[in-house]
């Protein structure tokens, strides 16, 4: 979908997405944002995989591999300018690149991450900006700034213009995801993704009856309770107080959140049957249960529900 709309890129976190994009087809430049063992630069060369260098040392190590498989690796440098995790620090970018000079690795790229552009009028996301510019300016007097510069992600796509250079890295944006609280999106940006399932028991239980392991749960009256096949081994948080959708309405989870089954409160839909549709993330009739919504009830950001989402889980893909 993103090269069907125009992307020329695409980034990954590691050398086995990008591999797979490969098998699947996708025939656009690919970079990894991530580290990349050495032992897999033949595969990247053979595969024209972009890889990032972050470490001189790394970078020695793929230059072995590089020289052993004969063809040249190309690569983008990272530089570390405030989020204290992977890069360079600037002062060693350039005598890293003249080393680099006629060797079997081409640096066609050079960028930076934020750490806080979430935040619209951080000063900690402009001195890091600065720092990158500084760089920049001094590459260029020196004739070794790589051609393709990137530092935005989906946040400072939206707070930070003057770090959008000529790549820009949106992530969640183009999921439909706001970046955080303090930057919303538009009205044009909508949910890419829903999670569905269907309901495979539906009962009535008398008082008294304990409710999954434990017995957490028991019914105070007489209660239909519903089963739907999703647990905590498809990404399903074992915690209280979750709502589903079912005929359009909300909820309760009862019980404890099992591996691969849950619970429902039945009683507000008495005409739910077998094989109803459940959503966990999406809307049904007038009511939505947002990634966004679902975070903030796992004490997390909506990134990290939407990664934690099982591979069993099966994925339609809509035009």
């Amino acid at each position: 979908a993103a090269v069907q709309g125009g992307a020329t890129w695409c980034g990954v976190a590691r050398i086995e997405e990008a591999l797979a994009l490969r098998r699947a087809g996708i025939s656009c430049k690919l970079l990894v944002l991530g580290y990349t063992p050495p032992s897999k630069i033949p595969e990247a060369i053979d595969q024209q995989i972009v890889v990032s260098l972050f470490d001189p040392d790394l970078a020695q190590s793929y230059l072995e591999f590089a020289r052993i498989n004969g063809g040249i690796l190309k690569a983008h440098v990272k530089v570390e300018t405030g989020m204290g995790r992977l890069g360079m620090l600037p002062k060693d970018v350039a005598p890293f690149l003249k080393s680099l000079r006629g060797s079997p690795i081409s640096v066609e790229g050079i960028f930076t991450h934020f750490a806080q552009a979430d935040e619209p009028q951080s000063d900690y996301t402009h001195k890091q900006i600065k720092r990158f510019n500084q760089l920049l300016a001094q590459l260029e007097s020196a004739d070794l700034k790589p051609q393709i510069v990137h530092a935005a992600n989906s946040a400072a796509v939206f707070n930070f213009p003057e770090a959008w250079y000529n790549l820009v890295r949106p992530g969640d944006a183009i999921f439909g995801m706001a970046p955080s609280t303090q930057t919303l999106l538009g009205p044009d940006y909508l949910p890419a993704l829903s999670w569905k399932a269907r309901l495979i028991s539906v009962r009535t239980y008398p008082a008294g009856s304990g409710i999954s392991y434990g017995s957490k749960y028991v019914t105070s009256a007489s209660e239909r309770i519903g089963v739907m096949p999703i647990g905590y081994g498809d990404g399903f948080r074992r915690i209280d107080n979750q709502e589903v959708l079912v005929g359009g309405k909300r909820v309760r989870v009862v019980g404890r959140v099992c591996m691969d089954q849950c619970m429902l409160q039945m009683d507000a839909v008495p005409e739910a049957k077998v094989g109803d549709e459940v959503v966990l993330i999406g809307t049904q009739g007038s009511e939505t249960i947002s990634v966004d919504e679902v975070a903030a009830r796992w004490s997390t950001i909506n990134y990290e529900v939407v990664c934690g989402l099982a591979d069993r889980l099966p994925r339609i893909y809509l035009e």
